[in-house]
C-alpha cells in the first residue's frame, strides 16, 4: 500500500513539474482536448503513410457556394473549422456538415467534394501528416 502511495505521489509530482517546464509557472494556461480519434471521418482505421515524414500545413480558404472539386488524399489530413461552414459529400459514405469549431481527420484514399454552403468564407486550418511517398491531394479532373 505505501508502494503505490509513493508511486502515485511520485505520479503526480511529475506531472506538476513536467507541467512547470511545458507550460511555465502559470496555473491560468490550460488544455481542452479538439478531438482524439483513431480512425478518419468516415469510419477508416487511422494509417500512417510509409516512407519518410513531412508536415505540411495551411489554412485553406473556400468563398460562399464555392466547391473543393472532387479530390482524396493519400496522406492523414486534420482539419479544424476555423470560420464557416463546409458541406462534404463522401459519395456512398453519405454527407457530412462541419462548422466553426469542428475538427476531423478527413478520409484517406476515398473521393469526396466539399462546397461552402454558407454566406461567409469558411478557413480551414489543415494539418497533412504525410511522407514522401504519397502526395498529400489528388484532384481529379472534371
Amino acid at each position: 500500500m505505501l508502494k503505490h502511495l509513493i508511486l502515485l505521489i511520485g505520479i503526480i509530482l511529475s506531472f506538476g513539474i513536467s507541467s512547470y517546464f511545458i507550460f511555465g509557472a502559470s496555473d491560468s494556461i490550460r488544455s481542452e482536448n479538439i478531438l482524439d480519434t483513431n480512425q478518419t471521418i468516415i469510419n477508416q482505421q487511422i494509417i500512417y503513410p510509409n516512407g519518410t515524414a513531412k508536415i505540411t500545413s495551411a489554412i485553406i480558404i473556400i468563398p460562399p457556394n464555392t466547391q473543393t472539386g472532387w479530390h482524396l488524399h493519400e496522406a492523414l489530413l486534420y482539419g479544424y473549422i476555423l470560420s464557416g461552414e463546409l458541406t462534404v459529400d463522401y459519395g456512398e459514405k453519405g454527407t457530412r456538415m462541419f462548422n466553426t469549431g469542428n475538427a476531423l481527420i478527413e478520409a484517406m484514399n476515398w473521393p469526396h467534394n466539399g462546397i461552402n454552403t454558407g454566406d461567409v468564407d469558411t478557413k480551414i486550418l489543415v494539418v497533412f501528416i504525410s511522407s514522401d511517398q504519397v502526395e498529400n491531394t489528388i484532384i481529379f479532373e472534371e
